[in-house]
């Protein structure tokens, strides 16, 4: 059976569980929460580790002596630590993965063995953290400290942390939220730390050359802690080799020290079918060789991350953790992610995806093209605000033939519709006449739109969703909802 990492169903409304539940989740975003704002900091003053670190403190420092594999990265973190989870639960390790965002409900940041967080238990973690959170806001008050107290993704992160410990977890793999240097989850001494990518997203944050933000990315790295790091540029790749060289670190690179061959799956509007890769691999005095992995997750860029994800499996291995060669293909044949490239239904097909940058949205594209028949093919689109709007329309758009904007509605962040049918326009207009004829249209109602989509295409036509986790969280029950 495939390992897939479910959404949790919601308690009934009216229950005394999801009363509970409401409660806990207005304790949480009534939190500064940066994922929900217009503007994103990213200093010192806003993301405070010292804060983090008494927040873990007052709680009896729940992240003390668990094996931690750190994960972050441009592109890729989120499928890369979901791979690595699956590995380290198929080779019988009780597996804690801490991801962002979620899809639909909260508890999915906070799974174990793939399995999300219940509501009874989210109920008990923030009723655990809760006085210990308003012990630190009067105190911080009584200072005039005016730095935000304990915010939204701080919180979430120690009660990934608590739930991991209450489970009694042998093993935790945290991915990053943004950047690196300063995200709450830096506060981890892991036993490897991954980089799996630099491409440019979060620039005003992090940085505008590749170098900048390949810095703060490798933030995470710590003294002597093992570094893998995947496929990226030399300019980002010689930023984090001097600074793992600073740290004393063993340096593990894509293409030098491990490599990959990926043979894509075909003809996936016609039936379900994995691709496959081949992985080699050099660490300690070890050398692997595997064929013929099967990987449910489509696409080179998730042979990319699956290759990044043997390679972390490897360096444990070294490390003593007992991890079989089986284990190892069965965490990549199984694992299924939601909204990555997430074949939804069939005739027409719909596909969903969460790209959400310039560099997730090509490899969309390459996917599309080379493991996909339909060449008709309709786009809905929705983005954020902090993007590369212009970049990411730019790079989708000319592979469609109609295509449909809308915005998410549940998250202030989100690109106004006439906004990005205007971006749209601007960026068929740069193409030849041919792709000058293609139909836009603006819908501003993400599920109005959603239905449009599916009544242009045809059942030999594609539908592809796509543009920001947002969109995709408000869609996905509908567009399962159709399949039926």
């Amino acid at each position: 059976m495939p390992h897939t990492l479910p959404i949790t169903d919601p308690a009934k409304p009216g229950s005394i569980a999801a009363n509970a539940r409401e409660r806990a989740l207005d304790f949480l975003l009534g939190r500064i929460n940066y994922e929900r704002t217009l503007i994103v900091p990213y200093g010192q003053r806003q993301l405070k580790l010292d804060r983090m670190r008494q927040l873990l403190i007052r709680l009896g420092n729940p992240d003390a002596g668990l094996p931690i594999v750190h994960v972050a990265g441009t592109k890729g973190k989120g499928s890369t630590s979901a791979l690595i989870a699956a590995c380290l639960h198929a080779a019988g390790f009780d597996t804690g993965l801490y991801s962002s965002p979620h899809l639909e409900r909260i508890e999915e940041r906070f799974a174990v063995n793939g399995a999300a967080c219940s509501a009874e238990e989210l109920v008990a973690l923030v009723d655990r953290v809760r006085p210990i959170v308003s012990a630190m806001d009067c105190e911080a008050a009584e200072a005039k400290d005016h730095s935000p107290s304990p915010t939204y993704f701080e919180l979430t992160t120690a009660l990934a942390l608590m739930h991991f410990v209450e489970r009694g977890v042998d093993a935790a793999v945290l991915e990053v939220g943004l950047g690196g240097r300063l995200d709450s989850t830096n506060v981890c001494q892991p036993a490897v730390t991954v980089i799996t990518s630099i491409s440019f997203d979060h620039t005003k944050q992090l940085g505008t050359t590749l170098a900048e933000i390949a810095a703060e990315k490798a933030g995470i790295i710590k003294p002597g802690v093992p570094v893998l790091c995947g496929p990226m540029d030399q300019e980002p790749r010689q930023v984090i080799a001097e600074i793992a060289q600073q740290h004393g670190c063993r340096l593990l690179e894509s293409g030098r020290d491990f490599h990959y061959h990926y043979r894509p799956a075909l003809h996936l509007d016609r039936k379900d079918q994995s691709g496959t890769l081949d992985f080699e691999c050099q660490i300690g005095d070890e050398h692997l060789h595997l064929e013929n992995i099967g990987l449910r997750l489509l696409g080179e860029h998730q042979a990319a991350n699956a290759a990044l994800a043997l390679a972390t499996i490897a360096e444990l291995r070294r490390q003593d953790w007992a991890i079989s060669l089986h284990a190892m293909r069965q965490g990549l044949g199984e694992l299924v992610l939601p909204a990555r490239v997430e074949i939804i239904r069939r005739k027409p097909t719909v596909v969903l995806d969460v790209a959400h940058n310039v560099a997730s949205a090509r490899a969309l594209v390459e996917v599309l093209t080379t493991d996909f028949d339909c060449r008709e093919r309709i786009l809905l689109l929705a983005a954020t605000r902090d993007k590369d709007v212009l970049g990411i329309v730019r790079t989708l758009v000319p592979h469609f033939s109609r295509v449909v904007v809308t915005q998410y509605q549940e998250n202030p962040r989100a690109v106004p519709t006439a906004t990005l049918g205007n971006m749209v326009r601007q960026a068929l207009q740069e193409l030849d006449d041919d792709h000058a004829a293609t139909d836009v249209c603006e819908i501003p109602e993400p599920h109005k739109a959603c239905r449009q989509a599916l009544a242009m295409a045809k059942p030999e036509q594609l539908v592809c969703v796509t543009g920001s986790f947002f969109i995709a969280a408000e869609l996905r029950r509908m567009l399962l909802a159709t399949a039926k």
